[in-house]
């Protein structure tokens, strides 16, 4: 009864092999057949490989939403060389929303050279080829995001020739906490006082000619500083043309999510357009000599995610380059037996057209002659 029983499983399943079996006395192999299984063989190699490539590649997604965050402080990272001496600049912050001056104590006013040693020149040459190339192809970006934290590229090497000569610039640089709404960095003459009405800088004691705003900009970000992230002004510099001159940068932050691999932070990209003019109100040119950066804040938030191919999709998609290659070369190799096996045909029955036989009266037959005995001998 067991016996019985399997044999009908047996019996079944047989019924049900979707990949039926077939005898090698009738399979046929030839030539044409093994040059079209290795290139068959040769192309799922090649697009495996190429396909395992992309399976371990990651890309960037990104999203949009609206910033309802509006209690929390905005951190500026600031790394700015003036060309003029400490105690002749000041920096501070209006908080237009406010009407107020940001506190500005966690800058540091260092003395230093304004010329650069030859490593730092080769930091900002590479630096600013960086950017040229990042304005011509947004898409290195990603890459940028991915290798957060890998390098340290938008730090101002130290200076590694211990120049004895005396310093004629003021490094600003350190950060500063503001309000999450539009304002108003500047760097001017003179140190920033407090007063009731807004803000004043007392300039009065500096002299016209020693004006100088020739600046370079080694950073400057917002949000959490991350190594390795590249902002749009890193590595600027301006040499002003005259005494009285105003470079102007207007700048859109946006807040800004990174979750990669390796960091998960919350930082702010920016996009900035530039200005600069001179100072001359005679000709109708009024303002202040200095170093201005007017900010606003985006209210849409971006998130940005590196995702990663799943193995399953990874599979799936492999299982298809098999398959399909294997369908589309013995659909091809059929076809091109088909073919030439007409076109092979049609020589064969050129070969035997029918031949004309005389006939005693005259007359010709078109009709093959038969074949006997005596024909042979």
């Amino acid at each position: 009864m067991r016996r019985l029983n399997r044999k009908k499983t047996l019996n079944l399943m047989k019924e049900l092999d979707a990949f039926p079996k077939v005898p090698e006395s009738y399979v046929e192999t030839s030539a044409s057949g093994g040059t079209v299984s290795l290139i068959a063989f040769t192309t799922i190699a090649f697009l495996t490989v190429m396909e395992f490539m992309v399976y371990r590649d990651t890309w960037m997604k990104y999203e949009y939403e609206v910033d309802k965050d509006f209690t929390s402080k905005l951190r500026i990272n600031i790394d700015i060389t003036v060309a003029m001496r400490c105690q002749y600049v000041g920096a501070d912050v209006l908080d237009l929303a406010e009407t107020m001056v940001a506190s500005a104590d966690g800058l540091i006013y260092e003395p230093v050279p304004f010329d650069l040693s030859p490593q730092q020149k080769e930091w900002q040459r590479v630096l600013q080829l960086i950017q040229s190339r990042l304005q011509e192809e947004h898409s290195l970006q990603d890459v940028i995001f991915k290798s957060a934290f890998k390098s340290a590229s938008t730090a101002l090497p130290p200076r590694e020739d211990n120049s004895l000569q005396s310093p004629d610039a003021c490094r600003i640089h350190g950060h500063l906490y503001v309000n999450k709404v539009a304002g108003n960095f500047h760097i001017t003459v003179g140190k920033a006082i407090p007063h009731p009405r807004g803000h004043a800088h007392l300039a009065a004691l500096v002299s016209h000619e020693s004006y100088n705003f020739s600046h370079r900009i080694d950073h400057l970000s917002f949000g959490e500083l991350i190594p390795g992230i590249i902002n749009p002004l890193d590595g600027t510099e301006k040499i002003a043309s005259d005494h009285n001159q105003m470079f102007q940068y207007f700048i859109t932050v946006v807040p800004t999510k990174l979750h990669t691999h390796k960091i998960s932070a919350e930082t702010h990209q920016f996009s900035v357009t530039e200005r600069e003019r001179v100072i001359n109100h005679a000709a109708g040119s009024h303002g202040v000599s200095g170093i201005f950066m007017k900010y606003d804040i985006s209210s849409l938030m971006v998130t940005v995610t590196e995702e990663h191919m799943p193995f399953w999709q990874f599979l799936v998609r492999l299982c298809g380059i098999i398959g399909g290659i294997f369908s589309t070369t013995g659909i091809l190799h059929g076809l091109g037996r088909f073919i030439a096996e007409i076109i092979f045909c049609r020589f064969r029955l050129g070969s035997y057209r029918s031949t004309s036989v005389p006939l005693p009266d005259g007359h010709t037959s078109n009709h093959l002659p038969l074949i006997t005995d005596n024909s042979t001998h």
